[in-house]
């Protein structure tokens, strides 16, 4: 057991955490880069993953 393990968070949480609406996570997931992963029929995500994604500036759509 890992203890301390960052927990994965839903498409929901994600668009909360970082201010924009769940329909902008959805386009990124498509034009993209972000760091997402499908299990099952669900996005989840971990946050240090997007943070880091952010801040390398990748987020921004030409």
């Amino acid at each position: 057991m890992v203890l301390n393990a960052e927990k994965w968070c839903s498409l929901e949480e994600i668009a909360g955490y970082l201010g924009v609406t769940k329909d902008t996570i959805r386009n990124w997931i498509k034009k993209t880069d972000v760091p997402a992963h499908k299990i099952g029929r669900q996005w989840k995500f971990k946050v240090s993953e997007v943070d880091t994604w952010v801040k390398s500036g990748k987020s921004a759509l030409d």
